[in-house]
């Protein structure tokens, strides 16, 4: 069909299905443009702003030639015919919707909406804004924030962004919570919610976006090691010790309250320890099983069953510690350095695993492993010569601060196992990430593929 059916305000008749297929298509934050995207439908809608421009919130189900489908936010507006701040939709009796995500006027309205605490009636159910302490109801200058992947950020006024999610889940987003907890606990490393919006109808139940301080002149982690482990490694890992002790404090005060079921710590149990083997083991057959015949994957290739083998051999433990929530992607693009010190950003989690999963409570060593394959991944990608400036004393240095920042800064907190548990289950998680790195590179970035496979090999090489 070309034209949708009018539910409310006359907004779904200039969304007709064939030209939103054409502009989800195109964009960045559309994650399966290798699936053939067959159909659409505007599941819920809800009007933002009634004066010109229109602006509505909608939800909207993207059907998939396999049988599947996934749920995604659009955020619309309309306008007279004419120039629009977004790319265009449709155009009719004089007027042209657009995705308006980047349309100033949209960012002014959340802010608003959060400063209000308003809520909005939808078709089927209603969108809740809310604010974590003050927000200005009235905005200046917005501006993209120019880095477009899964979602949609832009900055106010250089003191705020507004983070729209862009495919949706069921449930709360995990980085709405974390930041919350956090915010609230008195944990200062992060940049602070400020607001957010959600749904709440028939559909489901999901988290729409955040409002959270901008922090300018901040660098992350990645660029400053790219940046300075050429030519100025002392000053790269002369900060490294403090990294580790923010991410230390960081999980001691995710695990500081008893009282709130979501965050309170738990006992591992033998079940949890034997579904984790089993997960990872399960994600080592399915990837060995789909292995390309490549010279990239060459030098591990055939050996699934002795990487099957070293995880039942990290796996034989004992008392493993405490289970907390984490940060669940954590990496040195995940960190910000500003006035001397470390801000820990992006709470979402992996993005190829469900939010169910990404909302489970962990052992934090999971977190620490992330931030030793990013020393690792910083060293390869810069292909830094072992004779001429050190790249393996690097790594192993960047690895021993990290440590030790963290064990002194999480020290009290119950939290880890003894020192040779805790390092055999470093050896764990860094085996299931470099699994989950190998998939993602053989599927995003084949120029990488090299960095994980070298990884499952030192991991083999190394004894248990």
């Amino acid at each position: 069909m070309n034209k949708a059916t009018p539910i409310v305000d006359g907004v779904l008749e200039l969304l007709p299905e064939s030209e939103l297929l054409e502009l989800v298509r195109l964009q960045r934050w559309f994650g399966a443009k290798s699936s053939e995207l067959i159909g659409l439908r505007v599941l819920d809608h809800a009007v933002l702003r009634r004066d010109e421009p229109t602006l509505a919130d909608a939800i909207v189900e993207l059907r998939y030639g396999s049988g599947t489908h996934d749920v995604y936010q659009l955020i619309v507006g309309i306008r007279p015919d004419g120039k629009v701040p977004g790319p265009v939709i449709f155009s009719s009796d004089g007027q042209t919707s657009y995705e308006a995500v980047a349309d100033p006027d949209f960012a002014r309205e959340v802010l608003r909406l959060a400063a209000r605490d308003a809520t909005l009636p939808s078709g089927d159910g209603t969108i809740e804004f809310r604010s974590l302490g003050e927000l200005p109801e009235e905005a200046g200058n917005v501006r993209s924030l120019g880095l477009e992947q899964s979602n949609s950020s832009v900055i106010v006024d250089d003191e705020l962004i507004v983070k729209t999610y862009r495919r949706l889940e069921a449930g709360p987003n995990p980085e709405l919570e974390l930041l919350r907890f956090l915010t609230t606990h008195g944990f200062t490393n992060v940049a602070e919610l400020r607001g957010w919006w959600s749904y709440s109808g028939p559909v489901m139940t999901s988290t729409f976006g955040i409002v959270q301080e901008f922090v300018p002149g901040a660098e992350d982690g990645w660029s400053l090691a790219l940046a300075e482990l050429p030519s100025d490694p002392e000053a790269f890992l002369a900060r490294i010790g403090r990294l580790g002790e923010v991410i230390g404090t960081m999980h001691a005060v995710l695990a500081s309250d008893p009282e709130d079921p979501s965050f309170s710590p738990e006992e591992p149990s033998g079940e949890w320890l034997a579904l984790l083997t089993a997960t990872v083991d399960e994600e080592i057959e399915e990837l060995f099983l789909h292995l390309p015949d490549d010279e990239s994957v060459a030098p591990i290739a055939g050996r699934g069953d002795d990487v099957r083998g070293l995880l039942r051999e990290l796996t034989q433990l004992g008392p493993i510690g405490r289970k907390i929530r984490h940060h669940g992607d954590l990496h040195l693009g995940q960190v910000l350095w500003v006035n001397g010190d470390w801000l820990v950003i992006d709470f979402e989690g992996e993005p190829a695993r469900s939010l169910h999963e990404r909302r489970r409570k962990r052992s934090p060593l999971r977190d620490v492993a992330g931030m030793l394959r990013s020393f690792s991944y910083a060293v390869s990608v810069l292909d830094l010569e072992p004779e001429a400036v050190g790249a393996n004393g690097i790594e192993r240095r960047a690895r021993a601060d990290f440590l030790a920042g963290y064990t002194s800064a999480v020290h009290g907190a119950n939290l880890l196992p003894s020192p040779e548990t805790t390092e055999r289950l470093i050896r764990l998680f860094e085996l299931e990430k470099a699994v989950y790195e190998l998939r993602y590179e053989l599927n995003h970035r084949p120029d990488w593929v090299q960095i994980p496979v070298g990884a499952i090999q030192r991991l083999l090489a190394e004894p248990t």
